[in-house]
């Protein structure tokens, strides 16, 4: 046996899972092109933030605003948000916000609500002692501010993100489907959408796109990042600061600024840094989820991919103590009531032979394929060998991706 590591526990002190390959498959890992880039330097984030894209400093159009927003993502992204705030809050302390007028708002989507611990985890013990800080609620207190032109989409927004002069966030850029990338306008819609805002958002995005317009890394003329950018510029977002990262989910650069400029910026960047070699002839591919394990099927799109046509099999890692989050469009909450996307419509291609779900944190509940003769949920790596080599004994070309749930195929 060989052995081979890649990242997990994003949230829990991350640290190498070590994966034993039998002798004789032909193995090879397959990076995406900025995985070891060295993380910044505090100072470096700080330098970014003094010096926003497309925008006069932060400390200079906070001036005289009354009542301030910085919106984050969720735990399913591994933005160091906290590594950013601190610089943040100088530029405001330096307009003159008393922290008083300063509030955090998680826009988490429809994904479920955060606790004490995870805003921890986000931004550090200091800000949660020292502001309030709020879930999203996508089921009330949405507030109507326009139909975008793009999908005719009804764009209710938080009412208390509203309620605020200055709306700045701090997100992650990363490939998306169908989105083409996160970051930018998504940390308002879905964010702090309202649900109805948020569905048919998605029941466009993923049903009615032309051919070519959607997909990991598709960025340029995508409609649905259309729609949600036209969201984003109804809701009034200001600021924006949009981190990269590389394998471990360490901060590698920081695109701060006016929206558009600043998203663009990034997203530049994006298309080389997380670009991954495209293959197509594997028997096996070994997919993990680290980033956004939390929504560990974002890793399939590069294993199907990777895999031959004419069939192959896959193993999806999705290897944390959280499992998958509660996911109020796409999950399920019994075994007969779905969220209000049907799960069904989560299909497995047919090339895919056997679909292997690894994790070493036993949990009943993993039913959000319905292929139960072909999905097969392991828990100890050994087992997983074992049944891959009953069909493909020393004999087999795999291809083991480090941080699938962030990486794409151009």
């Amino acid at each position: 046996m060989s052995n081979v590591t890649v990242p997990q526990l994003a949230w829990f002190e991350p640290k190498p899972l070590k994966l034993s390959i039998p002798d004789g498959w032909k193995s090879e890992v397959y990076n995406m092109a900025g995985f070891d880039r060295p993380a910044l330097s505090h100072d470096e984030i700080k330098a970014t933030v003094a010096n926003p894209i497309g925008m006069p400093p932060l400390r200079e159009l906070a001036k005289g605003k009354k009542e301030v927003v910085i919106l984050f993502d969720d735990t399913s992204r591994t933005t160091r948000v906290s590594e950013v705030v601190p610089f943040v809050l100088e530029e405001l302390a330096a307009a003159g916000i008393p922290d008083s007028s300063i509030r955090f708002i998680c826009a988490y989507g429809l994904h479920g609500a955060l606790d004490r611990l995870d805003f921890v985890k986000k931004l550090g013990a200091d800000v949660v002692g020292r502001f309030p800080v709020y879930n999203h609620n996508p089921f009330a207190d949405c507030e109507y501010v326009g139909t975008t032109s793009t999908y005719k989409t009804k764009v209710y927004i938080n009412a208390e993100v509203m309620a605020c002069d200055l709306k700045i966030a701090i997100a992650s850029v990363v490939p998306h489907h169908p989105a083409g990338f996160g970051g930018g306008g998504k940390i308002i819609l879905p964010g702090v959408a309202s649900i109805e805002s948020v569905e048919w958002n998605h029941k466009y995005g993923f049903l009615d796109v032309p051919k070519g317009k959607s997909g990991m890394g598709v960025y340029d003329g995508n409609p649905m990042r259309a729609d949600i950018n036209e969201a984003a510029e109804m809701a009034g977002l200001n600021v924006i600061f949009n981190c990269i990262d590389n394998s471990w989910g360490e901060t590698v650069a920081v695109y701060g600024g006016a929206m558009k400029d600043a998203y663009d910026a990034a997203v530049v960047d994006a298309k080389k840094h997380y670009l991954t070699p495209k293959i197509d002839d594997n028997d096996i591919a070994i997919v993990n989820a680290f980033a956004s394990v939390k929504l560990p099927t974002k890793a399939l799109p590069v294993a199907y991919e990777s895999i031959k046509q004419t069939g192959g099999d896959i193993v999806l890692i999705a290897n944390s103590p959280e499992g998958p989050c509660t996911h109020y469009w796409g999950g399920g909450f019994g075994k007969i009531i779905q969220a209000r996307k049907e799960r069904a419509g989560r299909a497995i291609p047919e090339h895919v032979k056997n679909l292997i779900i690894f994790t070493e944190y036993p949990d009943a509940k993993w039913d959000m394929f319905n292929e139960p003769n072909r999905v097969h949920v392991m828990y100890k790596w050994d087992d997983v060998v074992t049944f891959l080599q009953k069909s493909y004994g020393s004999d087999a070309k795999v291809g083991i991706y480090p941080n699938a749930d962030i990486q794409y195929c151009g």
